[in-house]
């Protein structure tokens, strides 16, 4: 749920009755297993069988009305108190359904047209994104720039009615399946580092852009370079004006990172908790007993548990201005660090309760669960990588939050 709205604790005006029919629809609605892995999260998605089918899923849902439901209806939202796709979310995760496979477009790419695009950009874009019909990637990184986003080398020239687009950008999810990129490229090379950047919205499927899959360390093909040769996009894809680029860039990460809220919902990975960590324990044996009765493996499930737990209190305490009025900042900066290494370690522990099998991977028939668990682990090193790794994360709670310096 998203820190700004989190529904009452007691029932209001039916609260609780559009919980259960949510429960109700997701229960009587959920897809058949498919006879393929699916991939735990849109970072993943390498293959049209798995694309699809979670398409599938996300228009089911739409059509249903549990996905955007507090975005304009002029744009083809709900138009509802955002309580209620608080309540949905919250359901599709404790339900463990599939996720929506069009994070980037539902949770960044929508929000930031609504906040800041023009009429003709939202009528544009918002519907497909809702549907599913248009798909979103994110083109910020680069090659070779590591994660100096600032330093962004990808050319955009304006020619007439058109801008002329060079360079490459890099781990781009969702690439060979994206209708649409948010880009963020260089229109003033005169200028250093933050001035000269712009920020477009661009038809992957311009000529002049082509993708190449890249294969992640646990074999499979979420992410793509995307190259730029000559391609020339309108100008009218610009969004916000010439120069804002690396401001508009900025506005982004809120939504990525979880600082604002507006996204429009839906579940975006197929999430591994503590409680599910806490059954592998049960079964898992230690010294010929159950993990979970050893005194180590318990003391360590109790930190996790106080872990998860008080991220789940973090959001409920951001919503209340008192109880963040010293340091209002604080809750919202460090969330994507703190849930992303949270899982990550969670993930670590998994693993480590199966001793020799933790050497076992999918598609070995020995395999815990199937090897979920290795795999999870791995995939978990995207989260704390993406949207800026947790080593930027802590430098800006140190010096936003803590007000340390930056050198």
């Amino acid at each position: 749920m998203s820190a700004q709205h989190l529904p009452p604790a007691q029932p209001v005006n039916g609260l609780d009755e559009f919980r259960r029919e949510v429960a109700d629809w997701l229960t009587a609605q959920r897809p058949a297993e498919p006879d393929f892995l699916l991939p735990e999260s849109f970072m993943e998605v390498g293959s049209d069988a798995q694309f699809n089918y979670l398409r599938d899923w996300q228009r089911q849902i739409y059509a249903a009305g549990y996905l955007g439901m507090a975005w304009p209806r002029a744009y083809g939202g709900g138009g509802r108190a955002p309580v209620y796709q608080d309540i949905a979310n919250a359901e599709m995760a404790r339900l463990k359904v599939p996720f929506v496979p069009n994070t980037i477009g539902l949770s960044w790419a929508g929000p930031l047209i609504l906040a800041i695009g023009n009429e003709a950009q939202k009528q544009r874009y918002i519907p497909g994104i809702l549907s599913g019909d248009d798909i979103w990637c994110q083109g910020f990184s680069e090659p070779d720039q590591g994660s100096d986003l600032a330093n962004a080398q990808t050319r955009a020239v304006r020619d007439g009615d058109e801008y002329v687009i060079n360079g490459a950008k890099i781990w781009t999810s969702l690439g060979s399946y994206a209708k649409y990129m948010i880009l963020l490229a260089r229109t003033n090379p005169l200028e250093k580092r933050y001035a000269g950047l712009s920020y477009f919205l661009i038809p992957m499927q311009a000529a002049g852009i082509s993708t190449r899959p890249i294969r992640k360390l646990t074999g499979e093909y979420g992410f793509t370079q995307t190259f730029f040769d000559n391609a020339r996009v309108p100008a009218d894809c610009l969004i916000g004006r010439e120069g804002e680029g690396w401001q508009i860039a900025m506005q982004t990460l809120t939504f990525e990172r979880g600082v604002s809220g507006g996204q429009a919902g839906g579940i975006n990975r197929m999430q591994l908790g503590i409680d599910d960590v806490v059954e592998l324990a049960r079964r898992s044996r230690r010294d010929g007993r159950p993990a979970l009765q050893d005194p180590g493996v318990r003391e360590q499930l109790v930190r996790l548990q106080i872990e998860a737990q008080g991220d789940r209190l973090c959001a409920a305490r951001s919503a209340i201005p008192a109880l963040c009025s010293e340091r209002p900042m604080a809750l919202g900066l460090s969330s994507k660090l703190r849930v992303t290494e949270h899982a990550r370690r969670l993930m670590h522990f998994a693993v480590s309760l199966q001793g020799a099998n933790a050497a076992r991977w999918v598609g070995d028939a020995a395999a815990v669960d199937g090897g979920k668990w290795q795999r999870g682990y791995f995939n978990s090193f995207s989260a704390t990588i993406g949207g800026g790794p947790s080593q930027i994360q802590a430098n800006i709670v140190g010096e936003r939050v803590l007000g340390l310096p930056k050198d």
